[in-house]
């Protein structure tokens, strides 16, 4: 069973940068994908960026693409989510996952606020 941890959210300004990070543990043989997902209050949770583990083709949402950097260090167990040109509407708990495939994520972090103030 593969166990995600996360840290790195915190309060910022428009404009400004954060890094998230995900330390894997357990059995993390059988991760093949990866991925960051975001819920802002009071709407449904959804897909920011995902990766192959091991691979480097990413993945991003149309909100997101070229302000946000999804990476992974497999050696370290670690993905990381670089944030910049951070807006108000990235306001969310985000929350890291990996699974067997693309489609069904068995893991996640317990989630992180990030919270971008005006």
């Amino acid at each position: 069973q593969v166990h995600l941890v996360q840290s790195g959210g915190g309060v910022v300004h428009v404009g400004d940068s954060l890094r998230l990070s995900c330390l894997a543990s357990g059995d993390t043989r059988h991760i093949y994908a990866v991925a960051w997902f975001r819920q802002a209050s009071g709407k449904q949770r959804e897909f920011v960026a995902s990766k192959r583990w091991l691979g480097e083709s990413t993945y991003y949402s149309d909100s997101v693409k070229d302000r946000f950097i999804i990476s992974s260090d497999a050696d370290a167990n670690a993905l990381f989510l670089q944030m910049n040109r951070l807006k108000p509407e990235d306001t969310a708990v985000s929350y890291c996952a990996a699974g067997a495939n693309f489609v069904n994520f068995a893991a996640w972090g317990q989630g992180t606020q990030v919270t971008v103030s005006s």
